[in-house]
C-alpha cells in the first residue's frame, strides 16, 4: 500500500465524521438538482444500505450474547433500583415517542410502500411475534427477523454464563468487538453513503424532501426534550421526594454537553464518573452503574425506534391501534437494549420494530437510511439524552437508598454549584 493511500486513509477516518456527512449530504442534494437522470450516483446509497441489512443480524445476536454471558449476579438494592428506573424510564420515552407522533404525524419518503400489509389485530400481530421468535435462529440471522434474533440472542447468552470458561466468553468478546468493528468500517462510508440516498431523494422528490426531514427532526428532538426535562425529572422527584430539577440540569451541564459533541456513551463514561464523585456517590456504585447505564439506559435510542417506526406505519397508511402501541413501547424499549454502544446501533434496529406491523426490510430499511441523513442531530441529542440519564439515574439510586435508611441528608445546594 502506498504511503500516499495510508495518509489517506488515515486522515479520513481519523477526520470529523459529522462534517464528512454533511459535505455528502450537500454534494448529493446539488447533484440530484443538476443532474438527476445520472442514476449511477444514487448506487452509493443502496450499497451503503444493503451493508448495513447484512451485518445488522449478526451484530444484534453477538452483541446481546456477549452482555448477558457476562452479566454479573448478586447485585443490592441500589443496582436493582437503578436498574429499574434505567428501564422504567426508557420505556416511558417509548410511549413519549408514541404520543408525539400521534400529535404530530410525520411522512417519509419511501419507495416501493406497495409491498407492506396491516396485521388484522392485535391477536395478529402477538401471533406473528411469537412465531418469529420461536422460529429456527438459522432463519432468523439469513432473513433479519429481529424478534426470533433477540429471542435467541437471550437463551444462548444466559446458557453461555451457566456453563462457558472464562476462555470461552472473552472468545465472544472478542467476536462482539470484532462485529462493532466492521460496523463502524461500515459506518465510514456513510457520507459517500448518504450522498448517494440524497442524490436519490432529491433527484426523485425535489429538495422539498428537506422539509420532510426537518419535521421528523423537530419530532424527535422534541420528544428528547420532553423526556429530558420533563418525564425524567418526574421519576427522580418521585424517587427522592425532593426538587429534582437541580440535579437534572447538573448533570444536563456536565454530563449532556459533552455527550452530545462526543456522541458517544462509552466515551463519554468518564466524565460521568468524575460527576458522580462530585455528588458523593459510592465508587463502589458508579463504577458498574455508569457503564451498566451506557448499555441499557437507552431513552434516545426508544425514541428513535418508535418514532421511525410510526412514520412508515403513517407513510404506508397502517393505522396503529392503542393496545398494538403498548406492544410496540415494549418491543422498542427491547431493541434500545440492542443498540447500546454501536454507532447508529438504534436506526439499525428499527426493522425488528417494524416487522411487527408486517414491514418488509426492504421498506424498513429506508427508514434507516433516512435515520443516518438526520443522523448528525438526532444521534448527538439521543447521546446526550442517555448518558446525562446515567448520571442522573444512579445518583437518584443511591440517595433514594440512603433516604430509605434515614440518613439526614443536605445534597440540594450541592446539585446548584
Amino acid at each position: 500500500m502506498s504511503d500516499f493511500l495510508k495518509n489517506f486513509i488515515h486522515k479520513w477516518t481519523h477526520s470529523s465524521l459529522i462534517l464528512k456527512i454533511i459535505i455528502g449530504l450537500i454534494i448529493g442534494a446539488i447533484l440530484g438538482v443538476a443532474c438527476p437522470n445520472v442514476t449511477i450516483i444514487g448506487l452509493p446509497g443502496e450499497l451503503f444500505v444493503s451493508a448495513l441489512k447484512a451485518i445488522a443480524p449478526l451484530l444484534v445476536f453477538v452483541l446481546v450474547s456477549s452482555a448477558i454471558s457476562k452479566a454479573s449476579s448478586g447485585i443490592g438494592s441500589r443496582f436493582k433500583t437503578v436498574i429499574i428506573l434505567y428501564l422504567f424510564s426508557t420505556f416511558l420515552a417509548a410511549i413519549i415517542a408514541v404520543t408525539g407522533s400521534y400529535l404530530y404525524p410525520v411522512d417519509l419518503h419511501l419507495s416501493s410502500v406497495s409491498n407492506a400489509t396491516a396485521p388484522g389485530g392485535l391477536e395478529d400481530i402477538v401471533s406473528n411475534m411469537l412465531l418469529n421468535v420461536f422460529s429456527n435462529p438459522i432463519k432468523s440471522l439469513s432473513e433479519g427477523e429481529y424478534l426470533g434474533i433477540l429471542f435467541w440472542s437471550i437463551v444462548f447468552g444466559i446458557a453461555l454464563k451457566s456453563i462457558s470458561s472464562d476462555t470461552t466468553i472473552t472468545v465472544l468478546t472478542d467476536c462482539a468487538n470484532a462485529i462493532t468493528k466492521i460496523v463502524r468500517g461500515i459506518i465510514q462510508f456513510a457520507p459517500i453513503g448518504i450522498m448517494g440516498l440524497v442524490f436519490t431523494s432529491v433527484s426523485e422528490s425535489g429538495l422539498g424532501i428537506f422539509t420532510q426531514y426537518g419535521q421528523l427532526i423537530l419530532l424527535l428532538v422534541s420528544c428528547m426534550a420532553v423526556v429530558a426535562f420533563i418525564t425524567d425529572p418526574i421519576i427522580a422527584g418521585i424517587a427522592l421526594r425532593r426538587n429534582p430539577y437541580p440535579l437534572v440540569f447538573t448533570c444536563l451541564k456536565e454530563s449532556g454537553i459533552t455527550a452530545f459533541f462526543s456522541r458517544s456513551s462509552a466515551a463519554n463514561i468518564p466524565v460521568n464518573m468524575t460527576l458522580c464523585e462530585r455528588l458523593g456517590l459510592d465508587p463502589d456504585f458508579y463504577s458498574i452503574s455508569i457503564p451498566l447505564g451506557s448499555a441499557i439506559n437507552m431513552e434516545g435510542a426508544a425514541i428513535t425506534i418508535t418514532v421511525m417506526t410510526l412514520a412508515v406505519c403513517h407513510t404506508v397508511g397502517i393505522s396503529v391501534s392503542l393496545p398494538t402501541t403498548i406492544v410496540l413501547c415494549i418491543i422498542s424499549t427491547l431493541a434500545a437494549y440492542g443498540s447500546s454502544g454501536v454507532a447508529g446501533g438504534s436506526l439499525l434496529l428499527i426493522p425488528m420494530a417494524c416487522s411487527l406491523f408486517g414491514i418488509t426490510p426492504d421498506i424498513s430499511m429506508q427508514a434507516v437510511a433516512v435515520g443516518f441523513i438526520i443522523g448528525v442531530i438526532n444521534d448527538s441529542c439521543e447521546t446526550a439524552l442517555n448518558s446525562s440519564g446515567d448520571a442522573l439515574f444512579s445518583a437518584t439510586a443511591e440517595y433514594h437508598d440512603r433516604l430509605k435508611r434515614g440518613e439526614e441528608m443536605n445534597f440540594l445546594g450541592e446539585f446548584a454549584k
